[in-house]
């Protein structure tokens, strides 16, 4: 049965399969365990793969691997996985991590058969038998605070199928009650009338309220655009929803307020569920002053509280949080902006509230007294405003003075955290100018070009989003002023930048500035920042966002793209790129690139031979170290050469179908498409000597590689004739290689038969036009010879010449009977006297060119074949001498 598991017939694999599950249950049959997990990985049929999966037990080994079969691309494999999860392995089995994995996997699956199954996992295994029913008790096997998203999903999961009973009076005002004696769950502070909530208990009723507040949107609008009974069903439906969610929150405003107080004054411990509640305030009406003035208090309140800080043992002041955002958590700057503009919803009333809120926490700042606590928080609740601003114009009065006061002296401060979160506010700010200034320019280019890691990073960032708004040109003329002329629009390559500028080389463009940080390596100790927020993972996700946003981007020369492709192409697959974060970013940009760029075939076909004369060692430089280290640089860049031959033969998604004139013409130019690279590919190969390194053998050798998998479009003949001449050249350096002598020969062959006039040659005006499309310079003498000469072959016995002779005589005999021209196989020049000689006898050149390379590729084919039998020969002639 172990032999028939990798029988080539898929009905056995499966019976064997499933007769050797009998077994595997057994701690005797380890063998039978490893094999299945073995072939699980490389089985191609998804009936087999489905066995494999059911007959697998229960155990910490196994339970990855059923997961891992949860993204199979089989829909029966997924769901057997979902079931096999469900049967044998109970929720306390399994880590968080992966019950969350399950679940956000299984809920969100396309094909509702899985999520069905998903859904009936969670249901009666997981809620009804683990947790007896009890949504918050499965909530606290989600770790809701970590998994949000998850335990969302799976509340709106319940809600739709529903298996949740709202109707059953259970609601948030049951911990808001004056009888509420009982003192368990009430914290040390909290009033007497109030029981705090737990963390799933507040995620419970915060996704419960939002999924009836929609729902009774919905169904207003269905009303709103039907008549009769029908709307009158759909209002009556809204109605209700709207009546049992004011049954679950607080009955007042006050109410409301009180009870977000409370948790909020109960500590960290409660911060997650202070800010589920604060969503909540989103879905009350301030329209009644009263209301309105009760949560302005509190709103007030929260914003002055002062941040919590403590020292570390060298007496250092620790910020806790993030040093960003507002309150340390982006989540909660959020959940405070949502309800303060929806308190404040008049034109301009948000803006002159936070305004003023400010300007009392800022007056230490101007001041100079102010400590970094205070700076920070002074900075984090200004960048809370400025992401919030609903419009400029509210800011204009308190503007200026916002900015020389407050963020460029808070730039420039000693505490690297008040750095930080000052050049995160000039960013934002520089975003809602109409054009940023030139102090906020130029102090986000000395922070990005002086500044330490963390820094440089949030530098970085302002400047890539500023320039991506207003556009790199105009940002460059706010310090260049009216120099216009120096800022180049069409150029196709970056300056180098002189990091050791303390004023940031004002010449320099934004893009080169930008451009150069990637190869500046003195960032600073990586040790105080998070390796996945460096520049370099900022660099290559803000050029990726330009380059697969390209058409939102005019004013960013395109003959910039290609060499930001190879940049990227480049670090995506270096070793020493170690950011996690930016492989990720490439991983999904090259996803996408080449399906909504339309500039992308261009920009893959100039950049292939950059990237790969900057992967491939030894030839432009060597890097260096151990051979093991060597190889796998070539491995990378083979792999490279590959992910972008794939690009390039990937089709576009046309945006718009637009009906076709007669004479228009919807195919790529030949310099963006396949022709490009190939003829790009081939000169590239032709540049390199006769003699060659090793190092440059396999570079020549990988390269040729890639150049046989690419095809010609019969329409583009200036290409394919150019090809068939370069093609020559690159059979002097592939020669050496069988493999490759032969692709060599086929694709000169499907030339042949793609060219419509074979007779007819280019001339030297052709050849410079496609030199011109292609930006490249190359020397091609169309009066050489252009016969490929074949390597000699080393000295060897007689006898081995006695057999070549022999063996070209016959088939020049062979070719004799239909053709009287001499076979240009025999026509191999061996001094200049005689290839001379052949050239002035042949009838034309371009005759000559039509054959040559099927000709010498199919001569030194013979030739090792000769050697083959020579050698054969030889023993036979040894061996008869030993015998006489």
């Amino acid at each position: 049965m172990k032999l028939r598991v990798r029988d080539k017939i898929p009905l056995i694999r499966t019976f064997a399969v499933r007769a050797l599950s009998r077994f595997v249950n057994d701690s005797e049959n380890r063998d039978i365990l490893d094999l299945f997990l073995e072939v699980l990985p490389l089985e191609q049929n998804a009936d087999v793969r489905k066995m494999i999966v059911l007959s697998l037990p229960p155990s910490s080994v196994t339970s990855q691997v059923i997961i891992d079969c949860t993204l199979d691309a089989s829909e029966s494999v997924r769901k057997s996985a979902y079931c096999v999860l469900a049967n044998k392995f109970p929720i306390q089995s399994l880590s968080i991590k992966l019950r969350t994995l399950i679940l956000r996997r299984g809920l969100a699956d396309r094909s509702s058969a899985v999520s069905k199954e998903c859904f009936k996992l969670m249901k009666d295994e997981w809620l009804t038998k683990c947790c007896n029913g009890d949504p918050f008790e499965l909530l606290k096997y989600l770790d809701v605070e970590t998994y949000e998203s998850v335990s969302e999903s799976v509340i709106e999961a319940l809600l739709k199928a529903g298996f949740l009973k709202l109707e059953n009076g259970s609601s948030i005002q049951h911990y808001i009650s004056p009888n509420n004696d009982n003192a368990e769950g009430r914290g040390v502070h909290c009033p007497p009338n109030i029981k705090l909530m737990e963390a799933e208990v507040a995620r419970y009723w915060r996704v419960v309220c939002k999924h009836l507040q929609s729902e009774a949107h919905a169904k207003g609008s269905e009303a709103a655009s039907t008549t009769g009974t029908e709307a009158e069903v759909y209002a009556a439906e809204a109605s209700d929803k709207n009546d049992l969610l004011e049954k679950i929150l607080p009955a007042t405003v006050n109410d409301y307020i009180e009870l977000v107080r409370a948790h909020n004054d109960a500590g960290s411990n409660h911060h997650f569920a202070c800010r589920q509640l604060l969503l909540l305030g989103t879905m009350f009406d301030f329209s009644d002053a009263t209301n309105r003035k009760v949560a302005s208090s509190f709103l007030q309140e929260l914003m002055r509280k002062p941040l919590e800080h403590e020292d570390d043992e060298e007496g250092n002041v620790i910020v806790i949080g993030d040093g960003l955002n507002f309150g340390g958590d982006n989540d909660w700057a959020e959940a405070i902006a949502s309800l303060a503009k929806k308190v404040h919803a008049a034109p301009g009333e948000f803006e002159e509230v936070v305004l003023a809120i400010i300007e009392e926490l800022a007056q230490p700042c101007r001041e100079r007294t102010a400590d970094c606590v205070q700076w920070i928080h002074s900075l984090s609740l200004t960048g809370l405003l400025l992401k919030n601003v609903t419009s400029f114009r509210y800011l204009q009065s308190k503007a200026i003075e916002l900015l020389q006061s407050l963020l460029l002296p808070g730039a420039k401060h000693a505490h690297l955290d008040v750095q930080r979160v000052a050049i995160r506010c000039l960013g934002l700010f520089g975003l809602l100018e109409r054009m940023p200034g030139e102090e906020l320019v130029k102090q986000l280019r000395i922070s990005y070009i002086k500044g330490p890691q963390p820094i440089c990073t949030e530098a970085c960032k302002a400047l890539f989003d500023i320039g991506m708004w207003h556009g790199p040109q105009e940002v460059d003329r706010v310090l260049m002023h009216d120099n216009a002329s120096q800022i180049q629009s069409d150029k196709n390559i970056f300056s180098p930048v002189n990091f050791s500028d303390l004023e940031g080389d004002l010449n320099a463009g934004m893009l080169d500035l930008l451009y150069g940080g990637f190869e500046k390596e003195d960032w600073g100790n990586l040790s105080t920042c998070n390796e996945d927020e460096c520049v370099q993972a900022v660099l290559g996700e803000g050029f990726a966002k330009i380059l697969l946003l390209s058409p939102y981007y005019p004013s960013i020369p395109a003959s910039l793209h290609p060499v930001l492709l190879s940049k990227l192409i480049t670090l995506f697959f270096s070793d020493e790129t170690e950011s996690q974060r930016m492989k990720q970013c490439l991983s999904v940009f090259f996803e996408h690139y080449p399906c909504l760029s339309t500039n992308h075939k261009k920009c893959t076909s100039k950049a292939f031979i950059p990237v790969m004369r900057s992967m491939w060692p030894g030839i432009y430089g060597n890097p260096g170290g151990s051979s093991f280290v060597v190889s796998q640089m070539r491995k990378r860049a083979v792999q490279a050469s590959r992910f972008m031959l794939q690009m390039i033969q990937l089709p576009l998604y046309t945006e718009e179908i637009q009906p076709e004139s007669e004479n228009s013409s919807t195919e790529v130019p030949f310099e963006c498409d396949e022709e490009g690279l190939a003829l790009r590919i081939a000169i590239e190969v032709a540049s390199f000597h006769s003699k060659k390194t090793t190092a440059e053998k396999s570079y020549v050798s990988a390269l040729t590689r890639t150049l046989v998998m690419l095809r010609f479009r019969i329409s583009e003949q200036g290409p394919i004739k150019f090809m068939r001449m370069l093609l020559s050249r690159v059979g002097e350096s592939a020669l050496p290689e069988k493999d490759l002598v032969k692709e060599l020969k086929r694709m000169a062959e499907r030339l042949l038969s793609l060219d419509k006039q074979p007779d007819e040659e280019l001339s030297q005006a052709e050849v410079n036009l496609i030199l011109g499309k292609l930006e490249f310079e190359f020397d091609l003498d169309l009066v050489g010879p252009v016969v490929m000469p074949v390597p000699q072959t080393p000295a060897t016995r007689p006898t081995i010449r006695a057999t070549r002779s022999r063996r070209k005589v016959r088939i020049e005999q062979d070719s004799s009977e239909d053709d009287k021209e001499v076979s240009p196989a025999s026509e191999v020049p061996t001094t200049a006297h005689r290839a001379a000689h052949s050239r002035s006898q042949r009838a034309s050149k371009t005759a000559a060119l039509t054959k040559m390379t099927a000709s010498v590729l199919e001569d030194h084919e013979i030739e090792d074949q000769m050697g083959e039998q020579s050698d054969v020969t030889s023993a036979e002639e040894d061996s008869d001498a030993s015998v006489h």
